[in-house]
């Protein structure tokens, strides 16, 4: 990964409560450079720790945003540390967060000190925003058990989009549709109708239909894990003919 490089790097690939809980995989989240820009996107535990960690580092007081999609402790978990790191401690005014509105005020996550040290705060909406030379918009909220939403980036001739937590509905396909790489989390490895959560054939199913370039699954629960994600990815990507890659922690790819 050289250090001019455009990449999106997966920090941390668990999901569900067990998998944070034990640290089967890491919950640091994705963090996302773009030219000049450094963007972070679900910070939950461990975030820091594992950006210290990266080789070369990833240095959190380098962040111009931090995208919140909810407030979800897997997700949210480093959220405080990481306005800490990008503001210098509270003493520079700088960066843009950009989170639910849940994730605010008394039953939020964020703490109220903190509120005041970020440059911008935006609240998660259907809209564009813009963060120095990364472009991106919310197309869709999410079915989920909190306020949650997806994101779309805009970067050169990519379209990178980022489905977080959700159950399926239809409304995904056309929100999508216009993806160059397609982020989506995939917790369980059958379906569970009873869970805002996407089990592994309701993503194939939207990789299908949507039809990105690339597609990568990532934030897994035990019962993916169980099955060994390298082996879902061979026996998924001879079965379908798709491009669909299964994320491990510290993975990274590069943007052109």
């Amino acid at each position: 990964m050289e250090k001019d490089s455009n990449f999106i790097k997966f920090l941390g690939t668990a999901g569900a409560r067990f998998v944070m809980i034990r640290q089967l995989r890491s919950s640091a989240g994705l963090w996302l450079k773009y030219k000049s820009t450094n963007l972070l996107i679900d910070p939950g535990p461990g975030c820091l720790v594992r950006c210290h960690r990266c080789r070369p580092k990833l240095d959190p007081s380098k962040l111009d945003g931090i995208i919140l999609t909810h407030k979800h402790l897997d997700h949210s978990g480093d959220i405080n540390v990481m306005i800490e790191a990008m503001t210098a401690g509270g003493f520079k005014k700088r960066g843009k967060l950009f989170v639910t509105s849940d994730a605010l005020g008394e039953e939020g996550v964020i703490f109220k000190y903190l509120e005041q040290k970020a440059g911008k705060i935006e609240k998660l909406k259907k809209k564009k925003f813009e963060v120095k030379d990364i472009g991106f918009s919310v197309p869709i909220k999410n079915k989920h058990s909190v306020e949650t939403y997806g994101v779309k980036f805009y970067l050169g001739n990519q379209v990178v989009a980022y489905i977080s937590d959700t159950k399926k509905f239809n409304k995904l396909i056309k929100a999508y549709s216009d993806a160059t790489v397609l982020i989506i989390n995939v917790v369980f490895a059958k379906a569970r109708p009873d869970y805002d959560h996407l089990s592994l054939p309701e993503a194939v199913d939207l990789v299908k239909q949507i039809r990105p370039n690339m597609a990568i699954f990532t934030h897994f629960g035990v019962s993916i894990l169980k099955q060994k994600p390298h082996l879902l990815e061979k026996r998924i990507r001879n079965e379908t003919g798709l491009n669909i890659n299964f994320a491990y922690d510290g993975m990274s790819i590069d943007i052109e």
